[in-house]
């Protein structure tokens, strides 16, 4: 079992800076693909960012890519999300998910239906 918990939310003006922490407990390898997922109210669920755990593959949505930057510690067993340049657009809830490697994700690896294990979320908002 995998146990994944957000923190780091917040409010801030467009232009700033964010960073989010996800703090990972079980049986997370070098198999499983984790990553930040987000959804605004009335919105769908979007993928983010993703990495492959203790591995150097990184995926970003187009529309964050040069602004956000996701990384792990492995020693700590944590994942982060450094945001910058917030946009109003980038505010929602904000998710860490995790799950093993299968042919689905390897084809779209920012695909939230097959991350098995889900944090339970942290708000961020940027204002205008």
């Amino acid at each position: 079992q995998v146990q994944l918990v957000e923190s780091g939310g917040g409010s801030v003006q467009a232009g700033g800076s964010l960073s989010l922490s996800c703090a990972v407990s079980g049986a997370v390898n070098s198999n499983y693909y984790m990553g930040w997922f987000r959804q605004a109210p009335g919105k769908e669920r979007e993928g983010v960012a993703m990495l492959r755990y203790g591995g150097t593959f990184t995926d970003y949505t187009h529309s964050v890519k040069d602004r956000f930057y996701i990384s792990e510690d492995n020693a700590k067993n944590m994942m982060y999300l450094y945001m910058s340049n917030l946009k109003p657009e980038d505010s929602a809830m904000y998710y860490c998910a995790a799950g093993p490697v299968t042919a689905k994700l390897v084809r779209n690896p920012l695909d939230g239906t097959d991350y098995k294990y889900w944090g339970q979320g942290t708000q961020v908002t940027v204002s205008s």
